[in-house]
């Protein structure tokens, strides 16, 4: 089973968590999602993370979700399965399941109310003892949701001392400064290069790659563009990628609103015929009837921009 490590590139799409109508786990959305993913040419995939609601999943359950997916993924592609806990019992248990299981790394987020530079260095030092040399780990750096403002010494600090810590997915807002700098400062001298996939929706994705990302790690539900403008840019190609990427913008856009997002994105799923039910469990957001009317339009507008491109 491949795992990640410091020179991991391409798109880790972040996956959705498929639920019915009544919120239990679907099964059969779920084989269909991996299959859509792969079949769009991600370079790997993240479970159970923000996006994939696992606080809102019982922990047998979350277990349950994780081992169907590696087991469906088959080794094809690294997968990496989000364990952030408030404890570190807990994380470790998780952690060590998914490993067994064939997962390529875990995502760790810092816990909220860390408020200085000392807590997050010493909260990441303790996750990585805890899980032991041979899990690597992926550090998601989201202050807009974590509340933990994590400085670019700080991520240098972690390159340079916790081996574990291959990756880091970057989600400062804004970021492209601090994103230019740990790109510059990692791989040289005493700190280990870090791979770097980028998040925030994809809204920033050419400019990223532009600063030296080696791709992306988000949720976009069309995966197959994130796909194609990260080829396009390692290809040389950038502003191809950049035109490419302003088709699908309106649509990225409108998957950006804070609090709604996941239920468009999961709309959106739904209709290419990837869900079943667009269902986010309680509580979460509800789509109005003008919602889907603005939904119906843009994606008429982008397969008639699409068609245009090509």
């Amino acid at each position: 089973m491949p795992n990640i490590d410091r020179n991991s590139e391409g798109v880790f799409i972040i996956a959705a968590t498929p639920f019915d109508e009544k919120g239990a786990l679907d099964l059969a959305s779920t084989d269909r999602m991996v299959d859509f993913y792969l079949e769009s040419g991600v370079s790997g995939m993240t479970i159970l993370g923000i996006m994939g609601e696992a606080p809102k999943m019982a922990p047998d359950e979350a277990e349950r979700f994780a081992r169907h997916v590696l087991d469906r993924v088959a080794g094809r592609v690294p997968v990496i399965v989000g364990v952030s806990a408030a404890g570190l019992n807990n994380m470790e248990r998780l952690a060590k399941t998914v490993m067994g299981a064939g997962a390529g790394g875990v995502m760790v987020a810092p816990q909220p109310g860390l408020v200085t530079e000392a807590k997050v260095q010493g909260y990441m030092a303790a996750v990585a003892a805890t899980l032991g040399d041979d899990i690597p780990i992926c550090f998601q750096d989201y202050p807009q949701t974590t509340g933990v403002q994590v400085s670019v010494e700080t991520i240098l600090w972690i390159a340079r001392n916790l081996p574990q810590v291959v990756m880091l997915k970057h989600e400062d807002w804004p970021g492209l400064t601090k994103l230019s700098r740990v790109r510059e400062e990692t791989g040289v001298g005493e700190v280990p290069r870090l791979s770097i996939l980028t998040g925030n929706s994809a809204l920033f994705l050419p400019q990223e790659m532009q600063r030296g990302a080696d791709g992306a790690m988000t949720g976009f539900a069309y995966p197959e563009m994130l796909v194609q403008v990260v080829a396009r840019h390692k290809a040389g190609d950038v502003d191809g990628a950049e035109d490419l990427f302003d088709a699908y913008l309106p649509m990225v856009r409108y998957e950006q609103q804070l609090g709604l997002g996941l239920a468009i994105r999961k709309e959106v799923l739904r209709r290419r015929g990837v869900l079943a039910s667009a269902k986010v469990r309680a509580p979460g957001p509800a789509l109005t009837p003008r919602d889907h009317e603005e939904i119906s339009r843009l994606m008429t507008r982008l397969e008639k921009r699409l068609a245009e491109l090509s």
